[in-house]
């Protein structure tokens, strides 16, 4: 599992020119699986995320984690997170969980984090507008 974690101000999805989901302070999350990853590495990765401290205190210093400053969740799948371009220009995906099995994973996600936060989501497997404004900026990158 790997997730790209985005420090925002806001962000919104959209599909074919309507407003999805949108959030003001938080995180946008893009969340791809692989072959192997499970309920358990969901889980595990849940747990990273709520405490990854990358908010600003009251000294400017990253020691707030999302929940600390009452931020919300921006989730959007992103398969293309498992490119592979050793062999040529044209990635290659053969590392991306198949779309079934990834969607099971996401939902999943999605509702176990939902028991912490607000979460927001895109559209699994849709041809998705992402617009958000990166604070920092701040970008990590998890794997699991």
């Amino acid at each position: 599992m790997r997730v790209i974690v985005q420090r925002c101000e806001n962000a919104f999805v959209k599909v074919n020119g309507q407003l999805i989901s949108q959030i003001d302070i938080g995180l946008c999350l893009l969340v791809g699986f692989t072959y192997g990853d499970t309920e358990v590495t969901v889980n595990k990765m849940i747990n990273k995320i709520i405490k990854l401290r990358i908010f600003p205190d009251e000294n400017g210093v990253m020691n707030k984690n999302v929940l600390e400053t009452n931020g919300s969740i921006l989730s959007v799948s992103q398969f293309t997170l498992y490119a592979d371009t050793k062999n040529g220009n044209r990635p290659s995906y053969i590392k991306a969980l198949n779309g079934i099995e990834a969607k099971k994973l996401y939902d999943y996600f999605n509702k176990e984090l939902a028991k912490s936060i607000n979460v927001q989501q895109g559209v699994f497997g849709a041809d998705m507008e992402v617009t958000f404004t990166n604070m920092g900026p701040t970008t990590i990158i998890l794997e699991m």
